[in-house]
């Protein structure tokens, strides 16, 4: 299904194809869209990044691109992810077996553009993955929005990051040597993002993480839900002085400081 302003193709790696949807010009970005699929939210995302001076790389992981978002919707993709071979969704220390398809694009988007690296940018059930990617040098500006692998049953998880112990190793000398940081975003009372998350990738990263986490307990000056999840896409308030809009501008900002 063609999605308006992108450009269709097929990535295949280990046998595997995809559609990609592209758009822009610049160094690129790529996008891992959230549980159901690529909504309008998700494509509105999509496009305002490129806007901005990036190539933006969309696979297509599940779901209808272009589909509105429903409740029941959203339930039947959630369910099929989390029997899906691809997902681990309860693996605290082991990444999902999708993040090998989605290096290999990030690796060709970075052999086709040149430059510093590319971007790449998690949503929900994707969110992880963005971290898991850094592990490969094409990978210069890895970002978590609202990381919800694995999900948070029990302590363990809570603290979670969704990636082996071996790529951590990988990624905290890659930051260390290399300058890569990594910028995430979470509403404060998302049961699925909880703090015990941001406060490991603090104590794994220390300076080179660089978390955003908006208020939304009862009573927070904006009037955000505390079933606020989605920063960059649904719970998006577009206005300035909103504190999404300010995450959305510095999903943006980290970007060009990292990939310009």
């Amino acid at each position: 299904m063609q999605l308006a302003g992108f450009e269709e193709s097929t990535f295949e790696h280990a046998g595997v194809p995809r559609t990609v949807f592209r758009r822009g010009t610049g160094p690129g970005v790529v996008i891992m869209h959230e549980i159901p699929g690529i909504t309008p939210d998700v494509a509105e995302f999509a496009r305002r990044v490129a806007d901005a001076g990036f190539t933006v790389f969309m696979p297509d992981l599940f779901g209808t691109p272009g589909k509105e978002l429903s409740a029941a919707y959203n339930v039947g993709q959630l369910a099929r992810a989390c029997i899906a071979r691809e997902f681990k969704v309860l693996a605290a220390n082991e990444s999902s077996p999708l993040v090998d398809w989605l290096r290999a694009l990030c690796r060709r988007a970075h052999e086709e553009l040149g430059g510093r690296g590319v971007g790449a940018l998690g949503m929900c059930i994707t969110g992880n993955f963005a971290l898991t990617l850094m592990v490969d040098p094409s990978v210069a500006a890895p970002v978590l929005s609202q990381p919800s692998l694995p999900f948070a049953v029990g302590a363990k998880r809570r603290a979670g990051l969704h990636v082996s112990e071996s790529d951590l190793v990988a990624i905290k000398r890659r930051a260390e040597n290399e300058g890569v940081c990594v910028l995430g975003l979470r509403f404060t009372h998302d049961f699925m993002v909880p703090k015990e998350r941001f406060e490991r990738l603090r104590a794994e990263l220390g300076e080179h993480f660089e978390g955003i986490e908006i208020d939304s307990s009862p009573g927070n000056p904006h009037g955000l839900s505390r079933f606020s999840h989605s920063v960059l896409t649904k719970d998006l308030v577009d206005r300035e002085g909103h504190p999404t809009r300010a995450a959305l501008d510095r999903v943006l900002s980290f970007f060009a400081e990292h990939l310009r």
